[in-house]
């Protein structure tokens, strides 16, 4: 494709909205077409950048065609979002965390319709993490496993989405789910034997950081991402909008990126 790909940025006053057209304004592979948040949005009207040609903030669906949607709003958000790209048949790219059983179902149905790529983070680092965690974790089963992750003292969500992605991905790799085999908090002493141990630590403006802490008697191995910099989530965010808009319908996740795009 010689043009820039359309793309609508759905929440796009939050801080991975703000950082996300921080970058968009210099990317010539996209052309913002719609600026969406929500109805209440004091900047709503607004142009997005100082030149008043730029897009407005607006809580309106553009009417015209789309490539390809980056989501970081909410549940709520989000589900309006599966709703529009399902029904028009955009690719979605979505950081939204937060979801519960329902809306992962409808976002499971939705990828039957459409690319979607639905991820609780978009660093390249953390997919690695990911992937070298699952080799580990495999070739040490009889290991306790624990998960250690520090934010911010606004996050919410804990233990994050990224540490239960990195939980799950272990968990896999073990034959097994954290569903099935329990989640260990920080308020719990003794683990149970194949359970998963997280930690949760928050404060001042930590972005991100995880650690799996894999133990044995006499020997512990760690592997660690240290997120210093918002920008690597919305630079992540947009390498998988302009991979993923041509790609069939499906669930997608950033290492299937990373083995397509960069031979990993």
């Amino acid at each position: 494709m010689n043009r820039p790909l359309r793309l609508a940025l759905h929440g796009a006053t939050g801080r991975m909205g703000r950082a996300l057209l921080d970058l968009l304004r210099d990317d010539g592979r996209f052309e913002l077409v719609a600026a969406l948040t929500v109805p209440d949005a004091p900047q709503l009207g607004e142009p997005v950048y100082l030149d008043r040609a730029a897009p407005r903030f607006t809580a309106q669906w553009p009417s015209q065609a789309l490539d390809v949607v980056i989501d970081f709003s909410g549940p709520t958000g989000l589900a309006h979002a599966l709703a529009q790209c399902r029904d028009r048949g955009i690719a979605l790219v979505s950081g939204t965390t937060g979801a519960d059983a329902a809306l992962k179902a409808c976002v499971a149905e939705a990828a039957q319709h459409i690319p979607l790529m639905h991820a609780s983070n978009f660093s390249l680092g953390v997919a690695v993490l990911a992937r070298l965690l699952r080799q580990a974790a495999a070739a040490l089963p009889a290991w306790d496993l624990e998960i250690v992750e520090a934010h911010h003292g606004r996050k919410v969500d804990a233990p994050s989405g990224t540490a239960l992605l990195l939980g799950e991905a272990a968990a896999a790799a073990r034959g097994t789910t954290l569903a099935r085999d329990g989640v260990s908090g920080t308020r719990e002493g003794a683990r149970r034997a194949g359970s998963i141990g997280f930690a949760v630590v928050r404060g001042g403006d930590i972005v991100g950081e995880h650690t799996a802490m894999l133990i044995g008697s006499g020997e512990r191995v760690e592997l660690a991402h240290r997120a210093t910099d918002r920008g690597i989530f919305a630079r992540g965010a947009l390498e998988a909008a302009h991979w993923l808009h041509d790609r069939p319908p499906g669930a997608y996740d950033l290492d299937a990126m990373l083995v397509a795009r960069l031979g990993a």
